[in-house]
């Protein structure tokens, strides 16, 4: 076995914040059967390990974009982005700072509005979601906005200048732009579900 020499107690190279538990609530389920990214309210989510059957981001795999410049555009790839998870304050929060009255999460293409769960954009990769129907859902990363949103949320609101709405959206909503997570258990999800969220341990690695 490899012997590799561990830091000393307290070096400033492992912050350590321990594993915690939070609790949340299905405020809102959607899903996008068409081939557009905009998705439609539904009452229940049948979760398969390919993602929401049939929905535009469903899939074992992917084609990668802007988002993987290390690769050739198109490439294929794992599929990591089969959902979409957003709050309801931090939407509010971006609404407000675009200047609109509400934008709605079938605007964003979400999948899952998640309420009750503090700062949910900030939930660190690996975080799990156990809902109460059985399906769990694992965490990938934070969702980086982008002009291809902030256009349908500009349309949809009907703003003036549709293309500076779609310019302001990355600008303000970047780290509340929500999740983009993968199916590890299947299971059917309900509104008004009950979601335990357990956070990993959490480590700050600056060597």
């Amino acid at each position: 076995m490899l012997d590799l020499p561990m830091p000393p107690a307290g070096d400033a190279a492992f912050d350590i914040i321990p594993a915690r538990k939070l609790a949340g609530r299905v405020a809102g389920l959607y899903a996008a059967a068409g081939d557009h990214f905009e998705t439609s309210a539904a009452e229940t989510l049948d979760l398969a390990l390919d993602g929401i059957p049939g929905d535009f981001h469903a899939g074992p795999t992917r084609r990668s974009g802007s988002r993987e410049p290390w690769y050739p555009r198109g490439t294929e790839m794992r599929n990591e982005r089969q959902l979409s998870i957003v709050a309801p304050d931090e939407l509010a929060v971006v609404a407000g700072r675009m200047g609109l009255a509400e934008i709605l999460p079938e605007w964003t293409g979400a999948n899952l509005l998640l309420d009750g769960i503090p700062h949910l954009s900030m939930l660190p990769a690996g975080t799990l979601l156990f809902f109460k129907g059985g399906a769990t859902v694992k965490i990938d990363a934070q969702n980086g906005p982008c002009r291809f949103a902030g256009k349908q949320i500009a349309v949809r609101a009907g703003m003036a200048d549709e293309e500076a709405g779609a310019l302001l959206f990355p600008k303000v909503a970047k780290r509340l732009r929500g999740l983009v997570a993968w199916v590890e258990k299947p299971g059917r999800v309900a509104l008004g579900e009950e979601v335990s969220v357990r956070v990993p341990e959490q480590w700050i690695y600056r060597a």
